[in-house]
């Protein structure tokens, strides 16, 4: 899907987009964090019609239920498309050696080759969690690598 980017000097960022049914939508992401869904007839935004307005923590939220079964898709198919390439879950465990401490210093990377791709935390998403992202004992992290690779990750986490 293309997606056009208009700079708004002084707001944010516009960005437009065609639906399959061929209606025309754009987003606004203002500097303040707020977010505006639009939609237009014809090829002129100057004439879109507010949709709805959303905070940044509204938009996040709405971001997460859009987002979550997409990631999980998307991996299944890249793990289909790649020989070798498998996609896992791992739990971190209330007694295991990482509950509490960032996803940095479990080095699981470096460690196996595998790559902790999302945390799963309750109803939250965190795709691409950074190292200082503290494990909470209940998340589920998303792995993608080797067979092997992912069952390193699981010794690691879980002790």
């Amino acid at each position: 899907m293309d997606v056009n980017e208009v700079l708004l000097p002084g707001v944010g960022m516009r960005y437009e987009f065609a639906n399959r049914e061929g209606d025309r939508m754009c987003v606004v992401a203002r500097r303040t964090g707020d977010f505006e869904l639009m939609v237009y007839e014809g090829a002129d935004p100057d004439e879109a019609r507010v949709v709805f307005r959303l905070t940044g923590e509204e938009a996040d939220t709405l971001a997460e239920i859009l987002g979550a079964p997409r990631i999980a898709e998307r991996f299944a198919d890249l793990t289909k498309e790649v020989p070798g390439l498998s996609a896992g879950q791992v739990e971190v465990r209330a007694a295991g050696p990482f509950a509490g401490r960032p996803l940095g210093e479990t080095r699981a990377r470096t460690r196996t080759g595998a790559s902790i791709v999302a945390v799963v935390r309750g109803e939250e998403v965190i795709p691409s969690p950074g190292p200082a992202e503290l494990l909470q004992a209940g998340d589920v992290l998303v792995v993608i690598g080797t067979r092997d690779g992912i069952s390193a990750v699981e010794q690691i986490i879980q002790g």
